[in-house]
């Protein structure tokens, strides 16, 4: 049986730290923001990707860098677009965290919605996980150790009228997490979700002063999230023991 003073001994003769460093998709702006702030102020070298705001992108990281003392390279690049994603990880030789959040929203009634319109929601939201996970994967097993951490939605477990697309793309975010926790596990390498409920970024600008303050009103809370609370629990699960996977823990002020 093990003492506690061997896990002492053990502790004290570990071999040193290596670098950590992360790939956050959707960093730009929102909760992708707020992660690569608190990941830089965590001590991660960072790659961060965005699909259009590539000059707001380089001045963040060029800020984060000087202000944290980290390696910080800005990527602009669809990663809903398997190419892209191939260019991006071309850059990328070895990686102990993975941050899918790259996604977009549709409001709107189901037998509105053009075919175009679904793919895009599936391809940005869904496709954009598996194009990353599949090239991430053989880095973390490189060191037999990683981590995976999937931005979801409420909406992926109990569905919202007029965002069916939305809750379906993020319900297989959730599904997709719990699988390949379990395949992973055995490789040491943690895969977990958050499922945020409304939080205060640009997603919510479709709707109106009035709905969103109806939605406070439904929330127990009483406000909305702020993409620094999601960034705050992405960093406590990180510090958590690696026995916490395959787990889509929730972020709504105990509004679902």
């Amino acid at each position: 049986m093990k003492h506690d003073f061997d896990s002492i001994y053990e502790e004290k003769n570990a071999p040193a730290a290596q670098p950590k460093i992360a790939l956050v998709t959707g960093a730009s702006r929102g909760i992708g923001l707020a992660v690569a702030k608190e990941l830089a102020k965590a001590g991660y070298h960072l790659y961060l990707t965005c699909r259009r705001s590539g000059d707001i992108l380089t001045d963040v990281s060029q800020r984060l860098s000087e202000a944290y003392h980290v390696r910080c390279k800005a990527i602009v690049a669809d990663m809903g677009n398997p190419e892209d994603v191939t260019r991006v990880f071309a850059e990328i030789e070895d990686l102990t965290l993975l941050v899918n959040n790259a996604g977009i929203s549709y409001v709107g009634l189901l037998h509105e919605m053009s075919v175009d319109a679904w793919r895009e929601v599936m391809r940005v939201n869904l496709d954009s996980m598996f194009y990353c996970c599949r090239l991430a994967i053989p880095l973390m097993l490189r060191r037999h150790a990683g981590k995976i951490i999937n931005i979801s939605s409420v909406w992926g477990r109990v569905g919202a009228s007029t965002e069916v697309a939305y809750s379906a793309s993020k319900g297989g975010v959730d599904a997709f997490t719990r699988a390949l926790a379990k395949e992973l596990a055995p490789s040491n390498i943690q895969v977990n979700a958050i499922a945020c409920g409304v939080i205060d970024t640009d997603m919510n600008s479709c709707f109106s002063a009035e709905d969103m303050m109806l939605l406070r009103e439904e929330i127990p809370a009483d406000r909305i999230g702020q993409p620094s609370e999601a960034a705050k629990l992405l960093l406590s699960i990180l510090n958590a023991p690696d026995y916490l996977t395959g787990q889509v823990i929730t972020l709504d002020g105990g509004w679902t």
